[in-house]
């Protein structure tokens, strides 16, 4: 069991990287088909987490119960969530992303509102208006600003509502992913649910291998690529994991905040995108929903 420290800088770490590679696989989104890249993914982490996937010896075999939530966890948090982030951020921009990405913690109190019957406070609520807001400011910016050279300007509205599914599945993932911390190792799960999204994706996968032209690709790229199928299948995975076997869900969603400063920073940083000022509107009211969603009464007054 980490320490609370420990695990903080785990869920930190975690939230940071997720930020960084939801803006970094745009490059990626335009040089390889969204499915191939989904399963070379899965294929690059599947080869480095091989030995995770051995059962420890004091871990129980999976009742069947589990393994459907592995399933579940992978299907919705792996497979949907990559598809439907990669076609979003390829469509608008890592500076929207980082808006639409924001409106987690608020999705997530709502999934164990339906899921779990956990009471939603009024502050949730608000954190709800405040991501509905958001990503409403994003519709009435320009389509695609902030993204050089985008030809997917057209489709910016498509592309947000795909980022809100990717939030969706993200929040069945939190809700699925503190279930299985009761009966599975943080590695394990990473592996597991890893192995699952590879499987999904292999039909799709060899498919558009057989046509494309691997050779088109630069070094730089595949560089991008492997840190993009290790950041996203086993580091953040297994920092998540492991911060959640110290802290509580409820407080864990705190360090979600990250994840969209993280997202906007790379986009402006490593993608030279830049932001208008309703899209720092947007990420200033997307971050206040956060802060409601996460913090702790004595921090912020209820409503």
């Amino acid at each position: 069991m980490p320490s609370r420290l420990a695990a903080s800088a785990c869920l930190a770490a975690s939230m940071a990287l997720v930020g960084s590679y939801v803006a970094l696989s745009k490059p990626l989104a335009a040089a390889f088909p969204v499915l191939l890249l989904a399963w070379l993914r899965f294929g690059i982490a599947a080869v480095a987490m091989l030995p995770w996937l051995r059962k420890p010896a004091h871990e129980p075999s999976m009742p069947r119960s589990v393994r459907r939530l592995v399933f579940l966890e992978s299907f919705l948090g792996n497979f949907l969530f990559s598809i439907c982030m990669i076609y979003g951020v390829s469509m608008t921009s890592a500076v929207s992303a980082g808006v639409v990405m924001a409106a987690i913690p608020a999705a997530v109190a709502i999934a164990s509102w339906l899921l779990l019957r956990e009471r939603v406070t009024s502050r949730a609520w608000a954190a709800v208006a405040c991501a509905v807001v958001g990503i409403g400011l994003l519709g009435i910016a320009r389509p695609g600003h902030g993204a050089p050279g985008s030809s997917a300007q057209g489709n910016a509205l498509w592309g947000h509502l795909l980022l809100f599914a990717a939030v969706l599945c993200e929040a069945a993932y939190a809700v699925i992913g503190k279930k299985l911390t009761g009966s599975l190792g943080p590695k394990r799960i990473s592996a597991l649910i890893n192995l699952w999204g590879l499987v999904l994706a292999t039909p799709f996968g060899l498919h558009l291998a057989a046509q494309f032209d691997f050779g088109a690709i630069d070094a730089g790229l595949w560089v991008l690529l492997v840190f993009y199928a290790l950041a996203a299948s086993i580091w953040t995975v297994w920092l998540w994991m492991t911060g959640l076997r110290a802290i509580p869900a409820a407080q864990a969603g705190v360090f979600s905040v990250l994840l969209p400063v993280s997202a906007a920073l790379t986009g402006v940083l490593a993608l030279g995108e830049s932001m208008g000022a309703l899209e720092v509107l947007a990420l200033l009211i997307a971050l206040a929903g956060v802060a409601l969603a996460t913090l702790p009464s004595r921090t912020v007054n209820d409503l």
